[in-house]
C-alpha cells in the first residue's frame, strides 16, 4: 500500500513539474512586453524601402555589455541581422541572449523595421537591440 502512494505522489509530481516547465516554456513568447511601441503596432508589417547592402548599427549599451548589429538587406527587404556582439561572457547574459536575440531577429525581419517588442527578462538586451538596429536601418533608407 506504502508503494502504491509513493509511486502516485512521485508521478503527480513529477506531472506538475513537467507542467509548469512547459508552461513556462510554452509562455516565453506570451511574455514579451513592449519596449518602444504598443505590441499591436508590430503586428502591421513596415512597408519602408531600403538600399540593398549591409548596414552596422552603432554599438549599445546593454548594461553587462554591447549589442551591435549588421542589417542586410536584399531587394530593398530586410533580409539578415547579424549579431556582432553582445553580452555574453556570464552565464546569465548567455542564457538570456541565447533566447531572446532570435526572437527579436525573426520579429524584425518579419516585420521590416527596428521597433519590436522587448523581450521580458532581457529588457536591457532589447533596447540595445533596437537602438543597434534602427541606426543600421536609418543608414539604409532609400
Amino acid at each position: 500500500m506504502f508503494k502504491k502512494l509513493a509511486v502516485a505522489g512521485f508521478v503527480a509530481v513529477t506531472f506538475i513539474i513537467y507542467s509548469l516547465h512547459e508552461r513556462s516554456e510554452g509562455s516565453r513568447a506570451a511574455q514579451k512586453v513592449s519596449s518602444t511601441t504598443p505590441q499591436h503596432a508590430t503586428a502591421s508589417i513596415n512597408t519602408t524601402t531600403y538600399k540593398d547592402g549591409s548596414y552596422t548599427g552603432k554599438s549599445t549599451d546593454a548594461l553587462y555589455g554591447f549589442v551591435q548589429v549588421r542589417a542586410t538587406i536584399t531587394g530593398g527587404r530586410l533580409t539578415d541581422i547579424t549579431m556582432l556582439d553582445y553580452p555574453q561572457d556570464r552565464d546569465t547574459s548567455i542564457a538570456i541572449n541565447t533566447s531572446a536575440l532570435p526572437v527579436l531577429k525573426q520579429e524584425a525581419i518579419q516585420n521590416q523595421t527596428a521597433q519590436v517588442d522587448g523581450i521580458s527578462g532581457a529588457t536591457d538586451t532589447s533596447k540595445a537591440f533596437t537602438e543597434s538596429l534602427q541606426d543600421a536601418l536609418t543608414q539604409a533608407k532609400a
